[in-house]
């Protein structure tokens, strides 16, 4: 794919189209295998479409395949023999017979009682605490390079699981803010931004930082800038 762009590039700087500076910026990178923006991509094949000549990229999916249903396989159950057995008691006297069920009912009330008296009410429910907050806020933020000159093209891209906008800032070693903006995030929560360093606050050369803000949280990386 990087050699492909390459070749693009080379052809439009060949034949002096787009902006020199920033072809020659996606030149080096391509060379030097690092890491290329959809910005700059997009940027190479609008060109390369409009005075290259080249078909726009069409990108075929391949069709999903459906899996066969695999029927649930039931196991009947299995019945259980039970051995009824029938017991033939044979009584002499009804009244003998009327004397053992009371005294048995008498004795049935008695161990219930026992048992309510030491067996007190008791709540028995699980309390589960909810906890708040299980989704971590995720946010990233990166550079194309680790050092820049003057003039140079810096790529910032990163990630975040919010929706809307992340606000984007450079601060230079005096902590003094030197550019921000405000990028909207793609529907997979990407984003990214392209600027060139140099201008008004720039002046000296050091550590300067990149903070990304959206909202819950704030990432900072850093990069070496000689003016």
């Amino acid at each position: 794919m990087n050699d492909s762009l390459l070749d693009d590039v080379k052809a439009l700087l060949d034949k002096d189209f787009g902006d020199d500076r920033i072809l020659k910026q996606i030149c080096r990178a391509c060379e030097n295998n690092e890491v290329i923006s959809n910005y700059e991509r997009n940027y190479v094949q609008k060109l390369a479409e409009k005075y290259l000549g080249k078909r726009p990229e069409v990108i075929h999916t391949q069709p999903i395949e459906k899996k066969p249903i695999i029927p649930d396989v039931v196991i009947p159950e299995t019945p259980s023999f039970q051995k009824k057995q029938t017991i033939r008691q044979r009584t002499s006297n009804s009244k003998n017979q009327k004397t053992i069920m009371g005294i048995a009912g008498v004795t049935l009330i008695i161990i219930v009682a026992v048992a309510v008296s030491f067996s007190g009410p008791s709540d028995v429910t699980p309390k589960v605490d909810t906890p708040k907050n299980l989704i971590p806020v995720t946010l990233s933020i990166q550079s194309d390079l680790s050092s820049y000159n003057k003039k140079d093209l810096i790529s910032i891209s990163g990630t975040s699981n919010t929706s809307g906008t992340v606000n984007l800032s450079i601060e230079n070693p005096k902590n003094e803010l030197v550019w921000a903006e405000q990028v909207s995030l793609k529907s997979n929560g990407e984003y990214s931004t392209l600027l060139i360093a140099g201008g008004k606050g720039w002046e000296s050369s050091g550590t300067y930082t990149i903070k990304v803000d959206n909202g819950e949280e704030t990432k900072s990386i850093t990069f070496s800038f000689k003016a």
